[in-house]
């Protein structure tokens, strides 16, 4: 896992310091999002033809960590 998960970055200069694939401007929120939307890794991969299947694992490897929490303030949507 922690090889997948350098493949996110942070920088302040690309989409506001939201965590993002490789340095590019996909944060890892979007890929998340297109994920949990229905949408394939095949399908996320043909439309965005500079992302690697690694970077989908690894944005999952990072949201898996980020849940690994003992306690979180309850969402309000």
């Amino acid at each position: 896992m922690t090889d997948a998960i350098q493949r996110i970055t942070i920088d302040p200069d690309v989409c506001h310091g939201k965590p993002c694939i490789r340095g590019l401007r996909y944060p890892v929120t979007t890929i998340l999002e297109f994920l949990a939307s229905g949408m394939t890794t095949d399908e996320i991969l043909a439309d965005y033809s500079d992302l690697e299947p690694d970077d989908i694992l690894a944005c999952l490897s990072y949201a898996a960590r980020l849940s690994d929490v003992k306690s979180f303030a309850r969402m309000n949507s």
